[in-house]
């Protein structure tokens, strides 16, 4: 090549890398920035979805499992109280029988003494005496309320003004049934409060669950922006819905 052809090929890739860019250079780069930014949006929303739906299945699960917990211990609460109202009935039988053995007593004492008989009450007690229908009586005593009876007659109600004026009135008194009624239905409270604080709980896991779907809604929504700053926003709030959504969630308590 002659030195005039080199001069002009050095001439012409001189004013090549020199001229102005066009348009059409502008908006080529303008284009292949947003498609990088695009991509790194994607990569970051798809991020955010993917703990987003993690965490609303999990709050999901724990509420369904303490709706479990809230069903099981109504049903407790429920058995519970059925038998106490059946244990309270039995005492209440049983009572009945103690009130009606005891006047019973009282009558056939009363009947010996006006006939002369020796019924075995003294002012230091009673000793049934055989044959006699005041020992026949006694003897069909309950347990529980024999305990009782023997206590009262200690204190001397016939001459003792300050006397108990019946053995109910006795701490020695008790009917087992009674006792297992009253526990039964403080069992049963105990229940319905545990039911109570676990549907408190599930309610707490369903209100994540819409946080966690607001999250999602605001990065489908920002999927859909056509301006980076848009786009950044909503990223944002939801981002911050979701960090504060699961800050919230792992202060609850787990159900297994």
């Amino acid at each position: 090549m002659s030195g005039d052809g080199v001069g002009q090929a050095v001439g012409m890739e001189h004013n090549t890398s020199d001229q102005p860019l066009t348009t059409e250079d502008v908006a080529a780069s303008g284009a292949a920035t947003a498609v990088r930014l695009d991509h790194r949006f994607e990569l970051l929303e798809a991020i955010l979805l993917a703990v987003a739906a993690i965490l609303t299945a999990w709050a999901a699960f724990q509420a369904t499992k303490w709706g479990g917990v809230q069903a099981d211990s109504y049903s407790r609460a429920g058995a519970s109280r059925t038998e106490s109202v059946r244990a309270s009935t039995r005492a209440g039988q049983l009572s009945a029988v103690d009130v009606d053995t005891f006047t019973s007593w009282l009558a056939a004492v009363g009947a010996d003494e006006r006939a002369g008989v020796d019924s075995g009450l003294t002012d230091d007690g009673y000793t049934p005496q055989p044959r006699t229908e005041s020992a026949f009586l006694y003897e069909r005593f309950r347990p529980e309320f024999r305990t009782a009876f023997d206590a009262w007659l200690t204190t001397g109600p016939r001459t003792n003004p300050s006397a108990p004026p019946t053995p109910f009135t006795m701490g020695e008194y008790r009917v087992a049934e009674a006792e297992q009624s009253a526990a039964l239905d403080q069992q049963a409270d105990a229940l319905s409060a545990t039911a109570r604080e676990a549907n408190q709980r599930g309610d707490n896991y369903v209100l994540m669950t819409i946080m966690f779907a607001l999250v999602i809604v605001l990065v489908g929504i920002g999927t859909k922006m056509d301006t980076v700053k848009a786009r950044t926003l909503l990223f944002t709030l939801a981002t911050v819905a979701l960090v504060t959504a699961a800050a919230v969630v792992f202060t609850f308590p787990v159900e297994i």
